[in-house]
């Protein structure tokens, strides 16, 4: 029988006794996870020329992605009928395996075998952590939980490119993937009293959801299918493409709550609306470092810069919705989209070649804030709305759901500007790209305002 956490605690914080260890390896666990995402983007043209795979460029990011979907239906699926104890045990040290193996790996082949381990197991982790922080502090306490979730992006923000970049050029890749084995046991010692405390099976279980495991490989299919078409500026990745589409859709309906593709007030919504503001944002930040190369001649190092600040925003925003109590949770996730649309346009008066360029460092800012309140608080909603018995099933369909709304809504970005770039402007197209999500962020943000006001009071 899981325990269940006393709201009624005054004492019930992240950093009480009873919780300070599980916080601790959560935002461990998080921070090292976050180092090998934004580690491995500095590393990678480095793996692919030694390993000779350059033609696999994307597919190291591609089939983690869609493992990471698998990964994250069976653990939903884990969590729901046996509780998260079991999954987040047996993920920790499988991440660990598997970052093993991709440093060792001697060719591309088992690089992405090594890949495939982490995500599979990284999508367990991260739907296990989900549950349990549902389990582990009382319902006023779980919007600073997301918000520590979140501020465990920061130092790899601020760090892991420069450690990765310095590791591959003095060491050798491979400790971007090995020297983090080790610490990510470590978090697994520490989130176990905890685990074995909070983790057990929910006092009611669902009736199984048939067909969820052969949705799940449909979904993860369908990941790989868009981006690959999303990378590819030819007709048979398009209709590739296309077929992703065909077969993931009928996998969605089965991975996702009942009506979030009709957008259904209350879960259903918020499933959706963390979708469509991943999406929004990343697909605007997809192509800030390309603007700001060619269309203002910024180096490769300052044109990341923005992304940094949007990360430390993120953080911001996070930490903030942490201590808003008198705001429902669906006027903050309008609020993000709103200030993701803010930030949008900023992009639209400093990208271009007559913009003003120093504009983007406050604007995207501005659009990170949006997403630490946004995305924090789509998961705190998801969770209060969620019985037990479906955490891990709801918390599956919101990971799904923001990863989705990434692939999806970048590649079709992508196409966009692959369309209207010239043999002297690659970046024309981001203006209108940019322009059009400026016009989706507030129609989305009307959209989860609306769902509020229909939900009964």
């Amino acid at each position: 029988m899981a325990a269940v956490a006393d709201s009624s605690n005054p004492d019930s914080a992240l950093w009480h006794p009873s919780r300070r260890a599980f916080t601790a390896g959560l935002v461990l666990v998080i921070t090292l996870v976050a180092f090998e995402a934004m580690g491995l983007g500095t590393a990678l043209p480095t793996i692919v020329a030694e390993l000779d795979a350059q033609r696999w460029y994307s597919w190291p990011l591609t089939i983690f992605l869609a493992a990471s979907a698998l990964g994250t239906v069976l653990g939903g699926r884990q969590a729901d009928t046996r509780g998260a104890a079991l999954p987040l045990l047996i993920a920790l040290p499988t991440f660990a395996v598997g970052l093993v193996i991709a440093a060792l790996a001697p060719d591309m082949t088992v690089l992405l075998l090594g890949r495939v381990v982490q995500g599979i197991s990284g999508g367990i982790l991260i739907v296990s952590l989900y549950v349990l922080i549902a389990q582990v502090y009382p319902e006023r306490h779980r919007p600073a939980a997301f918000g520590a979730l979140s501020s465990a992006w920061v130092v790899p923000a601020l760090l892991g490119p420069l450690v990765a970049g310095l590791l591959t050029e003095h060491a050798s890749w491979r400790w971007v993937f090995g020297g983090l084995a080790p610490l990510v046991l470590l978090g697994a010692v520490l989130l176990v009293p905890a685990v074995r405390r909070y983790g057990g099976a929910p006092e009611t279980i669902s009736s199984p959801r048939r067909g969820t495991v052969l949705a799940a490989l449909g979904a993860s299919a369908g990941v790989v299918a868009v981006n690959w078409a999303a990378q590819r500026e030819t007709v048979p990745a398009w209709l590739l493409g296309a077929a992703g589409l065909v077969v993931l859709i009928p996998s969605l309906l089965r991975l996702f709550p009942k009506g979030t593709l009709r957008a259904r007030p209350g879960l259903p919504g918020m499933v959706l609306a963390r979708g469509l503001l991943a999406g929004l944002f990343f697909t605007a930040q997809a192509f800030v470092p390309l603007s700001l190369t060619v269309a203002h001649h910024y180096s490769a190092a300052t044109a990341g810069v923005p992304l940094t600040v949007g990360s430390l925003g993120w953080t911001v925003g996070a930490l903030w919705q942490g201590r808003q109590r008198r705001w429902r949770r669906e006027q903050l996730v309008a609020g993000g989209f709103a200030l993701v649309g803010l930030g949008c346009a900023g992009l639209v008066v400093a990208l271009p070649g007559w913009g003003v360029a120093w504009l983007v460092f406050v604007c995207w800012f501005v659009a990170g804030t949006g997403m630490g309140i946004g995305i924090s608080s789509t998961a705190v909603s998801v969770l209060d709305r969620s019985p037990e018995a479906d955490r891990g099933f709801n918390s599956a369909a919101l990971q799904i759901s923001d990863m989705l709304g990434q692939a999806v809504l970048v590649g079709a970005g992508g196409v966009l500007v692959a369309t209207l770039a010239t043999s002297t402007d690659p970046a024309a197209g981001v203006l209108v790209l940019d322009l059009v999500l400026l016009i989706a962020a507030p129609a989305a943000a009307a959209l989860v305002l609306r769902s509020g006001r229909a939900q009964p009071r």
